[in-house]
């Protein structure tokens, strides 16, 4: 039996967040673009005591798996994933990524890292859906999300409401049968 690596990529891999990286993450936070992308709430920033208590509640219990983005060669945090709430009589989770550092963004790294995330929930974790919501202004990462083979599954009609104008939220899901069948 040949055991593949997990969640190692190319060029990324996917770590436990530590308590070093709290003062990268609340850097990220004077991002507007990041937080405007990331989060329906307003964009405010959180501080680092803020991001290492988010750090901590992340990496409790069975239900979350919160990971790093490093880049492989020089081991550089550039993001994170989550996989949480999980679901385990359902084998259901929601999947939350953000890519924080700007030059990261559009070249790659977020499909690697996604497709790892993907490997480890349906083949480590034996889950059976992967969900995540998107807000309908960010095409960058619906394209992101129809291309690794989430299929759109619902609207959350004018969710949002950023600069005076109203935005949808999409849901969408990919199920393990579709990702093995890519």
């Amino acid at each position: 039996m040949t055991i593949t690596p997990l969640l190692v990529g190319p060029r990324v891999r996917l770590a436990p967040l530590s308590s070093v990286d709290s003062s990268t993450i609340a850097r990220w936070q004077t991002d507007n673009e990041y937080l405007r992308l990331l989060d329906s709430n307003p964009a405010f920033p959180k501080n680092e005591s803020q991001i290492a208590e988010w750090m901590r509640e992340g990496q409790r219990g069975r239900e979350n798996f919160l990971f790093g983005i490093r880049t492989l060669n020089e081991d550089f945090l550039i993001g994170f994933l989550e996989l949480g709430e999980i679901l385990w009589t359902h084998r259901t989770t929601w999947l939350a990524i953000g890519i924080g550092e700007s030059d990261y963004r559009d070249v790659g790294y977020g499909h690697e890292a996604i497709g790892l995330a993907l490997e480890f929930a349906f083949r480590e974790l034996n889950l059976h859906r992967v969900q995540l919501t998107v807000f309908g202004y960010n095409l960058r990462a619906i394209a992101l999300y129809e291309k690794l083979g989430f299929q759109r599954e619902g609207t959350f009609r004018e969710f949002l409401d950023r600069d005076n104008q109203r935005h949808d939220m999409y849901l969408y899901g990919i199920l393990r049968h579709e990702w093995d069948k890519r």
